[in-house]
C-alpha cells in the first residue's frame, strides 16, 4: 500500500492506553495501524515521532470567530491558523459575533462561504437559538448545524441576538427536540447578574473583582439546574458552556442521573487562572468569570473523575492594551495548558485530556468515528506533542489577529509539534504550512445537509 504520510515510532494516545505504534494515512484517512509498518519509499512524506506522543486532533467545539461582518476582530484565518497551534484539527464556530448572527439559513450560508475561503482546518458552525427564530430552527438543521446556541442571560455579542426568558427557552428546547437538535446553552441567571451589575454601578463598584461578584457561581448553578429541567420536561439534548466551577458540574450530574439528556464543558482558562488575575488580563473579561484558586482545583477534580464531559477554549479575540473587552483569546494554548496544569501539575491522565478534547466532543456532536479516534478508517488528524518540552508565551508566537492572549508570559510544559488534518500537515514548529481555505466543512453523520 502505498501511504501519502507515515508516522513513525510514536507513542499514540487512546482510550485504553498509550502504544508505540505506526500509522499510515492515504486519502486522508488512517489506512493502517502496526507496531512497526514496512519501509515504503514512494510515501510522500514520513515524520519520525520517537519521544513524542500522538493525540487525536482536537476538537474545539467553542470557538468566536468574527466573520463574515467583524473579521477585524478575529477571521478564520487567523483564528483557524491560532487554534491549530494548539493541535486543533476541526472547530465549531459560534453564531453571535459575526454579523449577520446565524439565526437563518441565509445567514449560515454567509458563515460557511467565509469558512470555505480562509479556514485552514476543518469546520462546523453552530446556528442560534434566539427568542424570535424559531421557525428557522428546522432550516438550519437541514444546513447541517453542529447545534443551537442560547443565552440565559444578555449575551456581550451581538445585540441583535437577544437572551432567552423562560418561555423562550422552554418553547425553543420543545422545538429543538422535535427536529432532534442539541441546545447550547450559556447558563446564568439574568435577573441575578442584572440586579447585582445594577447594586454595584449604584455603589460605583468598578473594579474587576467587583464584575466577577456581580456574576456568582450561583447564578450559574440556578440557570443550569432550571435548564436541566425544562430538557427534562421537553426530551431535548443540553449541553451547557464553559462553566466555572464544580458546584456546576454537580448540577450537572444531578440531572444525569435522573435521566436528563445534559452535558458539560469547561474551559482551560477556568482551570488555569483566578480572579486575582483579572486585572493582568490587558482590559479583557470574561462570562462566567474566573474563579477563586478553590474553584480551579475543584474543576480539576470534575476534570479527573470524568464530570466534565468536553473542554472548550471560547476562544473570542482581545482587543488592543486598555479596551474594556468580554471575551478571552488563550485557542492557541488550550493543550499546553491541559499538559502543564494537568498532566504534570495535577497528575491528569493523557487519556482523560484525550477524550474531554476529542473523544468526547466528536461522539456528542455526531462526528464519531470519522473524528475523534485514531482507528482505520478515521480521519489522519493528530496532534503530535513533546511532553516535555518546556517553552515561555511570548506576543512573536502568537498567530491569532491581534496577537494577545491571557496567557503571555506564562512558563508552559508540553508544546505542540506537528498538527495534521487529513494527512496534511498544517502546522510544524511554529508555522502555518498550509494554504487557506484548505479546511471542510463538518455535519453530523446522521443528517444531510445542504
Amino acid at each position: 500500500m502505498k501511504f501519502e504520510l507515515i508516522i513513525r515510532n510514536g507513542s499514540v494516545v487512546t482510550p485504553s492506553g498509550i502504544f508505540r505504534w505506526d500509522i499510515g494515512v492515504k486519502n486522508g484517512k488512517i489506512a493502517q495501524i502496526a507496531d512497526a509498518l514496512p519501509q515504503d519509499g514512494d510515501a510522500v512524506r514520513e515524520i519520525d515521532a520517537s519521544g513524542l506522543h500522538i493525540f487525536p486532533g482536537l476538537i474545539d467545539s467553542h470557538v468566536h470567530f468574527d466573520e463574515p461582518g467583524n473579521a477585524h476582530r478575529e477571521g478564520f484565518l487567523t483564528g483557524s491558523s491560532s487554534v491549530a497551534a494548539s493541535g486543533v484539527t476541526t472547530f465549531f464556530d459560534n453564531p453571535v459575533t459575526s454579523f449577520p448572527p446565524v439565526t437563518t439559513p441565509e445567514a449560515a450560508e454567509l458563515k460557511i462561504e467565509a469558512a470555505s475561503k480562509n479556514s485552514v482546518i476543518d469546520y462546523g458552525i453552530l446556528g442560534g437559538l434566539a427568542p424570535d427564530n424559531w421557525d428557522q430552527l428546522e432550516a438550519l438543521k437541514k444546513k447541517g448545524v453542529m447545534g443551537f446556541k442560547g443565552f440565559m442571560s444578555q449575551n456581550t455579542g451581538l445585540k441583535e441576538f437577544g437572551y432567552l426568558d423562560d418561555m423562550s427557552l422552554i418553547g425553543g428546547l420543545d422545538q429543538l427536540a422535535k427536529i432532534e437538535g442539541i441546545a447550547i446553552l450559556h447558563a446564568e441567571n439574568e435577573a441575578i447578574c442584572s440586579y447585582l451589575k445594577a447594586k454595584h454601578t449604584a455603589e460605583e463598584k468598578k473594579t474587576f473583582a467587583d464584575y466577577a461578584a456581580s456574576r456568582p457561581i450561583i447564578s450559574e448553578v440556578e440557570a443550569v439546574r432550571r435548564a436541566a429541567v425544562f430538557a427534562e420536561i421537553t426530551g431535548c439534548r443540553v449541553h451547557i458552556f464553559h462553566a466555572s466551577s464544580r458546584e456546576v458540574t454537580e448540577a450537572v450530574k444531578e440531572a444525569k442521573s435522573r435521566g436528563v439528556k445534559i452535558t458539560v464543558e469547561t474551559c482551560p482558562h477556568y482551570l488555569c487562572l483566578t480572579v486575582q488575575d483579572m486585572p493582568k488580563l490587558m482590559g479583557a473579561t470574561c462570562a462566567p468569570p474566573l474563579r477563586p484558586i478553590s474553584s480551579v482545583e475543584s474543576m480539576w477534580e470534575a476534570v479527573r473523575v470524568g464530570d466534565v464531559d468536553t473542554i472548550g477554549s471560547d476562544h473570542s479575540s482581545m482587543p488592543l492594551p486598555g479596551k474594556r473587552w468580554g471575551g478571552l483569546s488563550g485557542g492557541q494554548s488550550t493543550l499546553s495548558v491541559l499538559l502543564t496544569e494537568g498532566y504534570h501539575k495535577r497528575g491528569i491522565a493523557l487519556e482523560r485530556i484525550a477524550a474531554v478534547t476529542s473523544l468526547n466532543p466528536a461522539s456528542l456532536f455526531g462526528l464519531y468515528p470519522q473524528k475523534g479516534t485514531i482507528a482505520v478508517g478515521s480521519d489522519g488528524d493528530f496532534a503530535l506533542v513533546n511532553l516535555e518540552e518546556e517553552f515561555v508565551l511570548s506576543k512573536e508566537m502568537l498567530l491569532d489577529s491581534h496577537s494577545h492572549s491571557q496567557y503571555l508570559g506564562k512558563a508552559f510544559r508540553g508544546a505542540v509539534k506537528y498538527t495534521i488534518s487529513r494527512g496534511e500537515v498544517v502546522y510544524e514548529n511554529g508555522k502555518i504550512t498550509c494554504r487557506p481555505g484548505r479546511g471542510r466543512r463538518v455535519t453530523p453523520l446522521h443528517e444531510n445537509s445542504d
